[in-house]
Parts: structure tokens; C-alpha cells; sequence
């Protein structure tokens, strides 16, 4: 058994559902379980309207408008449509009326987006003749706690969804993304989670390969909008992958590798529209010749926290007090580098206020937006010296300074803080520096 998904841009229109249609019906021989997203931009679409409903001026007119063209492109009546139209209609009248979208609410109306989608490509498959099913994540097992927007799997999940695949003959459809606290009320993953709902449904279901069908060729050495050279990585081993995903890889959700970790599971990271390409591996271990590095990742979605409280100098329980305040508040550190009496720490969390007003109460708090996170991600690269030696040897060529250093206990990544507007230089150099000889080889073939 394969688990495939297929992100929103793959199935952006009736278009790029036939190749996702065509793509499954070929690997009916490896028994695949199909994981999707919402259409490309639905869901946002969907939270954007119930922000409105909230001043009662929503309108989802071209939201259903756009849901009954691509169905009637693929000559296709998903089953369900008309009612999840009315329901979908129904709870933005109701934050209408309330004049509030609760997390919980909000929660519901996002969870439209897959709903619809694996209506829409289930009755794809079945017109073209593999007869499929569409199947809401929660109702094929996966149960979660109640933190609405970044639900966590219950242990029970993966007793159900066993037993609800059991003797399944037909191709089953499941969203992304979605599931049911213990309530019944409708959660969600994380934004761009239906990669972990596929790979919790990998995990539950002792799945042979996770496939991720996205629009690029496979995870790439840097970003190609920043560097046009760069190239897919065919191999690459968990402990890189997990690095790059937690440090900005748009490629994969942070979380997706957890549940393969668990079950050994490897992942293929694949182009839609390229099917034909190899893609990236993912293993559990993996050795690649060439660099020590694998690529250069960049996040500029975050925020460079600094913590300095010349009081605790000498004293336990600084660091303590910092992730208990941030425990309180679930705003989760990233890169973090700490001396006696200060704290530098990165985080994507957006509404940092209460945090800051708590932390000073013991320390002096300053909040810098205008930086980006910058990883040279490699296995081992932390023991590599001439690897080290290159990363600040360039930094010094370019002129860009580090605002903090951080380098994690398994070695496997470099973290620079940068002013934000040195971003794109930064990793370009960086790419150039490491990547060179490769891009030349490559370019010659």
C-alpha cells in the first residue's frame, strides 16, 4: 500500500485533477490511499469569508461557482456538493448572526475546502473507471485533541483507521487536513497539513511510501525564485529533511516526517506535473555524494526574540521561567542561543504581546521583525569544519553580519539570524559557495 497525496495546486482545476486521476489509476497495482488538499487558495478564500460573516458581509457566491466549474469540466456530480454548499452557507450565517468566529468555527469553515475537493476527484476517478470513494478524515479514523487550528492525533487514531480500511476494495479519498476532536467538533492540523494527514494515515495504516505530488521536482538546494540554479536532491535522509522543513521548506509541513520517523516510512517527494522525474527519497538514513551540505533554507516569517535580565546573573531558573511563560502562552522557540544573563530565540508565532508583557516582568524584552531565519542544512555539517569555515568566510565576502548563531545537538543544520533585506544575497552566496561545482557539472550534462 502507497499513501499519495496531492496539495491544492495539483488540483487546482479539472485540468490538473485528470493528471491526478491518471497518476493513481497507474499505480493501482500498489494499492494507493488518496489524501487531498483543498483546491489551490479555497482555503484561504473560506477563512477570508468568515472573517467577513463576522460584519455580515460575506458571500461565497464564487467559492460554489468555482467548485461546480470544475465539476462540470470533468463531466462529474460529486456526491454531497449541494448539502456541504448549504451547510458551508449556514455556518457563515450563523457568525453572522453571533457576530464571532470562534477558533472552533473557524476550524469548520476551513474544513470545507478538502471536504469539497475529495468529493470532486473521488467522483473523477470513479467517471474514469476505478471506482473510488470520498471519505472525511474523521470518519476513516483520525481523532484529535481540541486545540483548534493545530490539533494533535489522539493514540486511538490508529486502531481506528485500521479498522476502518479493513476489506476496503474500492480507492478511498480522504481529506487532508481535517479531523474530530472526541466531541465531534470538527479540527484541523495546521495549515498545509493535509502532508500529515497523509503520513499519520501512512503510519496508521503500515503504508510501503508516502507520496508527496506538489509542483516542484522534488526538494530542491535553495529557492529557486532566489536561486534560479538550484537543483532536486535525489536522496536525503530524515534528520536533513526534518531540519528543512522546520526552517521554512515550503516543500514539506513541519510535522509530515514525524509519523514516517515512527514507522520508518519513506517519503517521495514528487512533481505532478513531471511525473516522469525521479523527485527526492527520504529515508531513514541516506548517503549522498558531493557536499556535506544538502541545501540552503530560508524563513523570513519570523520574529527575533531577545530576553536580558543582568538580575539572574548567577541564579538558577532564568531559562525556566522563559519556557514556562512561553508554555503558557504556546508560543514555540525555534533557534535559540543563550549566555548568563540573556536569551536570543526565534519564533513564527505572530501575537507575541502577551508573552512579552509577561517575560517583562523579570527581564528586558525587545521584538525584531525584520530578520529571517537562515539554515545550512547538511548531515554532520556541525563536525565538518571546512563547512563552518565557508558559511562565515562568505558571510564576511558579502558583508552581512549575524544578528545569532545557533547550531543544534545532532549537527545537522547551521542557523544564522540576518537583517531581512539581506536575505535573498545571503542565500544565493551561500548556494554558490557550497553548490558550485555541482551547478557546473550539472549545467554541462
Amino acid at each position: 500500500m502507497i499513501v499519495m497525496k496531492f496539495g491544492g495546486t495539483s488540483l487546482a482545476s479539472a485540468a490538473e485533477i485528470r493528471l491526478v486521476v491518471d497518476l493513481v489509476r497507474e499505480r493501482l497495482a500498489q494499492k494507493p490511499v488518496v489524501v487531498v488538499s483543498a483546491h489551490a487558495k479555497v482555503t484561504d478564500a473560506l477563512l477570508s469569508e468568515a472573517r467577513k460573516a463576522v460584519s455580515g458581509a460575506h458571500d461565497v457566491t464564487a467559492l460554489i461557482e468555482r467548485h461546480q466549474q470544475i465539476a462540470r469540466e470533468l463531466g462529474v456530480e460529486p456526491q454531497g456538493h449541494p448539502e456541504l454548499f448549504k451547510d458551508l452557507t449556514d455556518v457563515l450565517r450563523g457568525i453572522s448572526l453571533v457576530g464571532e468566529a470562534t477558533p472552533r468555527v473557524l476550524d469548520h469553515v476551513a474544513s470545507f475546502g478538502e471536504r469539497l475537493s475529495c468529493r470532486t476527484v473521488a467522483a473523477a476517478l470513479s467517471r474514469a473507471g476505478t471506482p473510488a470513494e470520498a471519505v472525511d478524515a474523521y470518519d476513516a479514523g483520525l481523532v484529535t485533541d481540541s486545540r483548534y487550528g493545530k490539533a494533535q492525533p489522539l493514540p486511538e487514531s490508529f486502531e481506528r483507521m485500521r479498522a476502518f480500511f479493513a476489506g476496503k476494495t474500492r480507492v478511498q479519498v480522504v481529506t487532508g487536513f481535517i479531523a474530530k476532536d472526541r466531541q465531534g467538533n470538527v479540527t484541523t492540523v495546521g495549515r498545509n497539513g493535509s502532508d500529515y494527514s497523509a503520513a499519520l494515515f501512512a503510519r496508521g495504516l503500515d503504508a510501503n511510501e508516502i507520496q508527496i505530488w506538489t509542483d516542484v521536482p522534488g526538494v530542491l538546494t535553495a529557492d529557486p525564485r532566489m536561486v534560479p540554479e538550484a537543483y532536486s536532491l535525489e536522496v536525503m535522509g530524515f534528520d536533513e529533511a526534518a531540519e528543512l522543513a522546520y526552517y521554512g521548506a515550503a516543500v514539506l509541513h513541519p510535522a509530515t516526517l514525524v509519523p514516517a520517523v515512527e514507522g520508518n516510512i519513506p517519503v517521495r517527494v514528487l512533481d505532478t506535473r513531471k511525473p516522469w522525474e525521479k523527485g527526492t527519497l527520504i529515508l531513514n538514513r541516506a548517503t549522498r555524494a558531493g557536499s556535506s551540505v544538502t541545501a540552503i533554507v530560508h524563513n523570513r516569517k519570523v520574529a527575533l526574540l531577545n530576553i536580558v535580565t543582568p538580575r539572574m546573573l548567577g541564579h538558577h531558573g532564568f531559562m525556566a521561567r522563559i519556557f514556562q511563560a512561553c508554555a503558557r502562552h504556546e508560543v514555540a522557540l525555534d533557534m535559540i542561543a543563550t549566555t548568563e544573563v540573556s536569551v536570543s530565540a526565534t519564533t513564527e508565532h505572530h501575537d507575541l504581546q502577551p508573552l512579552v508583557d509577561e517575560m517583562r516582568e523579570f527581564s528586558e524584552v525587545t521584538v525584531d521583525r525584520n530578520v529571517a531565519a537562515i539554515a545550512v542544512v547538511g548531515h554532520a555539517i556541525g563536525e565538518s569544519i571546512a563547512a563552518v569555515e565557508i558559511i562565515f568566510d562568505t558571510l564576511k565576502k558579502e558583508g552581512i553580519a549575524a544578528r545569532m548563531i545557533s547550531m543544534g545537538a545532532r549537527r545537522t543544520n547551521v542557523g544564522l539570524v540576518i537583517d531581512a533585506p539581506n536575505t535573498e544575497r545571503c542565500v544565493a552566496a551561500l548556494h554558490r559557495a557550497f553548490f558550485a561545482q555541482q551547478v557546473a557539472k550539472t549545467a554541462s550534462q
